[in-house]
């Protein structure tokens, strides 16, 4: 590497890998705050986990479900009106040219749920949670069918447009989000404060001094740990194979289709491509269990799941015409005994080093916040420089929803 102490550097608060829903919330408000604040993304904007997201605000419910007050439950319980407040453009960040696909889902059930389900959810613990529809025609279209017979429930979470909710926060940080293009190189210094020196094969070399490095890449936390001498925190991957089904006139529907456990046995969200061209994102239980499954027997699973739990689909809508793709993605987040799923944004800082899981896309405000107050105990106080890119190094490619890179 070469001397970088004796070149010209941009003097920052912050570097922050990886431009995920972590990374790029991070970002807003750290440079909000007034930390000099940079972003480095090797990948697309939105990286990998976050654009493969169905855009869900969990609230807790399906945690609820267990019938135990998880703390789980309890500590995203208060994310959806934080995101909401967001949304209009009043809260912590402006979210207001967000789209929201959805401002509530809904859960229903095949038939008859098991006792202890239909207890739980007339429970006192559910009633802020989730609401009883009795009214047909007030259910989804889709569930508006004569042959329908089950239970259906309001639930108050909103569910977003992911390509729209990066480009957002993009747009708010243009001239703070650095690509390191595959041609580029990154070189980091072993000691405190951290110097970094980044190589564009058209750009040049620039050079970067920080009083944090915060990882927030996704899976890719693990390599970066290996570049900076690291072993930990560790990492665990639980992997999911999403469906997909893309058709003419299918009507939007977003829910949570309950079985006989507490799991959701589908969840879908809706998501337009044309006038009348729909995708049905599709995930639960059966995205859970699929990943021993190719893709081939979890596409003909996914066919056979909605014909049991809407068998009157296909009616006027030639199903049969409709395409069906699936993929792996893997959920990367701090290792847990036995592989369990955390419970709460993950922040561990060490010699100037944070690494930041938030587990869950409605975490991220969260987690922001853990980064803040954790900057803020170490001494790190804004220093009110205002830093922006060299104008002439590359910004990262903008997101590809997953049924668009699948086409």
């Amino acid at each position: 590497m070469s001397d970088i102490l004796n070149s010209d550097i941009l003097n920052l608060d912050v570097v922050i890998f990886g431009s995920g829903i972590a990374g790029l919330w991070s970002l807003t408000q750290l440079r909000k705050a007034g930390y000099a604040t940079l972003l480095l993304e090797s990948q697309r904007l939105g990286g990998i986990q976050t654009i493969a997201s169905q855009g869900i605000i969990h609230g807790g419910t399906k945690y609820a479900l267990t019938g135990h007050l998880t703390d789980a439950a309890q500590a995203i319980k208060a994310m959806p009106g934080i995101w909401r407040s967001c949304l209009s453009g009043t809260g912590a960040l402006d979210l207001s040219e967000v789209k929201v696909l959805t401002d509530h889902q809904f859960l229903w059930s095949t038939g008859n749920l098991s006792s202890k389900l239909t207890s739980l959810l007339a429970s006192k613990a559910m009633q802020s949670r989730v609401v009883p529809i009795y009214d047909r025609g007030m259910y989804p279209k889709v569930l508006q069918h004569a042959d329908f017979n089950g239970y259906v429930y309001r639930l108050e979470e909103p569910v977003l447009n992911m390509e729209s909710l990066i480009l957002s926060l993009e747009k708010q940080n243009k001239q703070a989000i650095l690509w390191l293009e595959p041609a580029s190189k990154l070189s980091v210094s072993p000691i405190h404060p951290w110097s970094l020196e980044l190589t564009d094969p058209k750009a040049g070399t620039l050079c970067l001094q920080a009083k944090r490095l915060v990882l927030a890449a996704g899976r890719g936390n693990e390599d970066l740990l290996e570049k900076l001498g690291r072993t930990r925190p560790s990492m665990q991957l639980r992997p999911l194979h999403m469906l997909m089904l893309q058709g003419v006139d299918l009507p939007p529907f977003y829910a949570h289709c309950l079985g006989m456990s507490a799991n959701p046995r589908l969840t879908i969200t809706s998501h337009q491509r044309s006038h009348r061209e729909w995708v049905w994102y599709i995930g639960g239980q059966i995205a859970e269990s699929g990943v021993h499954r190719s893709q081939e027997e979890q596409i003909a699973q996914g066919k056979r799941e909605l014909a049991e739990v809407l068998p009157w689909l296909d009616t006027g809508l030639a199903l049969s015409q409709a395409h069906w793709s699936s993929f792996l993605v893997d959920r990367a987040e701090p290792k847990f005994i036995h592989g369990l799923r955390p419970d709460k944004p993950f922040l561990h800082t060490q010699d100037g080093i944070s690494v930041a899981w938030p587990t869950k896309l409605a975490f991220a405000p969260a987690l922001s916040t853990i980064l803040m107050d954790d900057l803020a105990q170490s001494g790190i106080q804004p220093s009110g420089n205002i830093i922006e890119k060299p104008k002439d190094w590359p910004i990262p490619p903008t997101p590809k929803l997953p049924w668009v890179v699948r086409e």
